[in-house]
């Protein structure tokens, strides 16, 4: 059975919470199905070419049909000149990829209880730094000691924000952003027991 590690409130050790048996048993293919759909879905869509239908020019015809011996040419939009128009160029489209919501639930379950196979999902009570000094942010972080650290609060005062914002290696979201996809893509997580008692009990 997996477990998250739990953290008192100078951010050390302070025992363990297993988390629900049936999580060992989903398929990683969930996981995989969601993330290409999320990165699916973050593509701008943005490349477009025009068509020999859509370029100017070609009203008339560049030579005559016959006589010269050489190929016949009707327009100067064909695409086989410069300044024609392209084939098969892209051409917007819909990237996005459905995945069922009991899908969505299922890669969550899998990217959590993967973190807590890892031994890097850490549950806090409470995470806020009423200071707001980065040093302080600097020092939990050391304290987990790992690569890069998604932090996951129920709510964001400003203060905790203004401590975190700057550190590159760590990101920060309210609990109604996470997804799958953040919490496979760190190294680490950080999240406080009411957002874990949520997202474990709606998945």
């Amino acid at each position: 059975m997996s477990k998250a590690i739990v953290l008192n409130e100078k951010f050390e050790n302070n025992g363990e919470i297993a988390l629900p048996a049936s999580y060992e048993e989903i398929n990683s293919h969930n996981l995989y199905l969601y993330v290409k759909s999320y990165l699916a879905s973050l593509r701008s869509n943005t490349a477009r070419a025009k068509t020999r239908a859509e370029v100017s020019g070609g009203g008339k015809k560049p030579k005559a049909q016959k006589g010269s011996g050489a190929a016949r040419w009707g327009s100067k939009r064909s695409p086989l000149f410069v300044g024609g128009g392209q084939a098969f160029g892209p051409t917007k489209r819909n990237y996005n990829q459905k995945v069922n919501k009991k899908q969505k639930a299922l890669a969550l379950k899998y990217a959590i209880n993967a973190q807590a196979n890892n031994s890097t999902l850490f549950v806090l009570d409470s995470i806020k730094l009423e200071s707001g000094k980065t040093k302080e942010a600097v020092a939990v972080l050391s304290k987990i000691n790992k690569r890069d650290t998604l932090i996951v609060c129920d709510t964001i005062d400003e203060k905790t924000y203004l401590a975190f914002r700057n550190i590159k290696n760590c990101y920060m979201v309210e609990k109604q952003e996470v997804n799958a996809y953040l919490i496979a893509v760190y190294h680490s997580v950080l999240i406080e027991k009411s957002v874990l008692d949520a997202l474990t009990k709606e998945a």
